[in-house]
């Protein structure tokens, strides 16, 4: 066979610690285990990423070998066939200490039946990342005490939430009160508003199994969440721009006393040269409405061997080194999150980023997004809804049963 593949492809996320750790980790794959084909990671934004290997067809196709696959996309693959299903595999050769090894949080959605169809790669669930030097300077406080007539401590509440972003903006000094991701790419404001609603006591699904946003939870959220975005006096004027990794360099530069993200960008801020904020931050769960329990989003990337792929075995090989103690590790320091426990705990990792063991109780509170083969388009109309509310003057209640309608169509 004179036309042997030569290359081998990858679909990457586009994030710089994911590309630099996937190339280093391909580096050391070659030496350890002699494979000669030449890697070529195809990087791209979220957008693209999905389009070229879920409605283009990509991974059915062998347009690539590996993808990197969001939780929010594997049920529509899977369903679609695009996946190579990794039982016999794992099976023959499973991963160290797998799964043992690995959080139960980040094992079940890439499981149908009992078809695995990926392997954990990065994961970080929503989480609130704030600036613990601002928090903790004396002065600070004592203006804050003045003006408020009580402490400065991290926000349990949204409303203290939006009181102490008003009180930190300070346009002059480029630093401002929060930041939000609202570019409109079917994700972030998506995120902001399920996790608006389940701090407030709500539900996405009803007991049927059905999408229900219209309740009061998801009007009192979008309510709040309109507010404080189009609020020039508590959130970075670029906030409609951002989309959750510009939020995070932008928040890494110094540019705001908290944000809700990934926890991702707060590891990044602790290893990424470019940092200007580097031990001055922690994490802590998000705040909530009065007398309502914290939560977070749990949505994690994968590993995925791609259906049309002609190297399912290198792939495979590939993936097993991957998920190793060392190579997770190194994923972490470059500034991705490490899926495995042993990451989580390990002394040396949390001597750089101090409150990585935090990521055990972010899992407790963790919901997860329903599973269902077009939550693309669902996820679509939410994003619809939300950007309405920062863009438009029309009802919340009005939008949110607009939108209730939209779903109903094809929720079925």
């Amino acid at each position: 066979m004179h036309n042997q593949v030569e290359t081998f492809k990858i679909a990457v996320r586009k994030f710089a610690p994911f590309e630099s750790a996937m190339q280093k980790c391909w580096d050391k794959y070659c030496e350890f285990s002699g494979c000669n084909l030449k890697m070529e990671m195809v990087v791209m934004d979220l957008h693209e990423l999905y389009h070229a290997t879920i409605t283009n067809k990509g991974l059915a196709n062998g347009d690539f070998d590996i993808a990197h696959i969001s939780t929010d996309w594997v049920y529509e693959g899977y369903a679609n066939q695009d996946f190579e299903i990794l039982n016999p595999y794992i099976n023959n050769n499973r991963p160290d200490n797998f799964p043992e090894g690995w959080s139960k949080s980040l094992l079940g959605l890439q499981r149908f039946g009992w078809e695995v169809v990926g392997l954990p790669f990065h994961d970080g669930p929503e989480c609130l990342i704030y600036r613990k030097d601002l928090f903790e300077n004396e002065i600070e406080k004592a203006n804050f005490r003045n003006q408020f007539g009580k402490d400065l401590t991290v926000p349990k509440t949204w409303e203290d939430f939006h009181q102490i972003a008003q009180f930190f903006n300070r346009p002059a000094d480029n630093l401002y009160g929060s930041i939000f991701a609202c570019y409109p790419d079917g994700h972030n404001t998506v995120f902001d508003f399920c996790l608006q609603l389940w701090t407030r006591g709500g539900t996405l699904v009803d007991k049927q199994g059905f999408i229900n946003i219209d309740s009061q939870a998801a009007i009192d959220g979008l309510n709040f969440y309109r507010t404080i975005v189009k609020d020039s006096t508590a959130v970075h004027p670029k906030s409609a721009e951002f989309d959750s990794v510009a939020a995070g360099i932008a928040f890494s530069k110094g540019e705001a006393a908290m944000m809700i993200n990934w926890f991702g960008f707060a590891t990044m801020c602790e290893v990424d040269v470019e940092s200007k904020v580097k031990g001055k931050i922690d994490v802590e769960l998000l705040p909530s409405a009065i007398g309502e329990k914290s939560a977070s989003l749990n949505v994690y990337w994968l590993y995925t061997i791609a259906k049309g792929s002609k190297n399912a075995a290198v792939a495979y090989n590939f993936l097993r080194f991957a998920l190793t103690e060392e190579q997770d590790k190194q994923l972490t320091l470059e500034g991705g999150i490490g899926c495995r426990t042993s990451t989580w705990n390990n002394a040396e990792v949390n001597e750089i980023i101090p409150y990585y063991h935090k990521l055990a109780p972010l899992h407790e509170v963790a919901y997860m997004l329903p599973q269902k083969k077009n939550w693309s388009e669902i996820a679509a109309i939410i994003d619809k809804m939300v950007l309405n509310a920062l863009t438009s003057d029309r009802q919340t209640e009005e939008l949110i049963q607009h939108a209730e309608a939209q779903i109903n169509e094809i929720d079925k």
